[in-house]
């Protein structure tokens, strides 16, 4: 697993029209393959009605599959630059349904890729994306000397707490990314002159998620 990956945390749906045709894009998060092609059916049964249900989805943390269908429309003009929107937001284990009310207007094939392209765009800002990291849940222990030195240096990281007990010592518990855990340790261990106990407990997935650090 790659230590940072943008996932998307929450699906959405994003509509554009033009020329009168609908196009509605259905973005979901897809682990597998099989979670992605189950969705893809189960768009297909809702919007049996609609002339195209083109689709693209992304599996893996270096996308060992990447997968794409024009359902009907000219060749390159729809699953591609779909996948190319999901590839190019850097995009992890998601897949996305444009589905296509036809207007009765041709839009040419710039018209279709700027439409199929601009839908995913919009379905992507309609979900929650985030980026999830690998890391360490890290126990900091501290007499109250210490603790002005470590809350500087996480503050400067941008490090949260996300627990804390004051009693005759200090405990503090945070998440660390793989790569600063090693660099945060050691300026800890410089700021407070090897006094503070470093503990790794769990190694762990998270992310933060409304400016708040989240275990998934």
């Amino acid at each position: 697993m790659t230590e940072q990956c943008k996932i998307v945390y929450q699906g959405g749906e994003g509509e554009l029209v033009e020329k009168k045709s609908r196009f509605i894009a259905t973005v979901v998060p897809a682990g597998t393959e099989e979670e992605a092609l189950s969705f893809i059916e189960a768009m297909r049964k809702k919007y049996w009605d609609a002339r195209h249900n083109c689709f693209a989805y992304v599996i893996g943390d270096r996308n060992e599959l990447a997968r794409c269908s024009d359902d009907g429309e000219p060749q390159g003009t729809a699953g591609k630059p779909m996948l190319d929107v999901l590839l190019g937001e850097g995009i992890h284990n998601a897949a996305v349904v444009v589905t296509r009310y036809f207007g009765g207007v041709l839009l040419g094939t710039g018209g279709l890729v700027r439409a199929y392209s601009g839908a995913v765009k919009a379905g992507l800002a309609s979900s929650v994306i985030i980026t999830r990291m690998r890391g360490v849940k890290l126990v900091i222990s501290t007499d109250y000397t210490g603790l002005g030195k470590i809350q500087y240096i996480l503050g400067q990281r941008g490090i949260c707490i996300l627990n804390s007990e004051y009693t005759d010592t200090v405990r503090l518990e945070v998440l660390l990314a793989d790569d600063i855990k090693e660099q945060v340790k050691a300026e800890i261990t410089e700021g407070t002159n090897g006094q503070a106990g470093l503990c790794e407990t769990e190694k762990l997935q998270f992310a933060e998620i409304g400016g708040v650090p989240t275990v998934l």
